[in-house]
């Protein structure tokens, strides 16, 4: 776990294999298979993304994909992290803040 991160695993799972992520320039060692918002978050990433408006941090709220706020880009495409699995080499980026999330 990250220093400064509030979130830690639940059920740490010790034969769980961890795979190499790169969030931006960071470079992380995830829990393969496990849910990426999550596993992101115990590993002290915040914020996810930048509003398209303001600016505004934003990070994981409903954990269920409703709500959209953890929007990353993985290969040119913005996804919700709560919807996705951590996977060997993954290359996370945050969002466009201003202007098509798309773009």
């Amino acid at each position: 776990m990250k220093p400064g991160s509030n979130f830690r695993e639940l059920t740490p799972m010790p034969d769980t294999a961890l795979v190499d992520v790169r969030f931006g320039t960071q470079a992380l060692r995830l829990p393969l298979g496990e849910n990426l918002a999550a596993a992101l978050l115990v590993a002290g990433v915040m914020p996810f993304r930048r509003t398209p408006v303001s600016g505004a941090p934003r990070g994981p709220f409903c954990m269920m994909g409703a709500c959209f706020d953890c929007l990353v880009k993985i290969d040119g495409v913005t996804r919700q992290a709560c919807m996705l699995t951590v996977a060997e080499g993954l290359e996370i980026e945050m969002p466009a803040a201003k202007g098509d999330l798309d773009g």
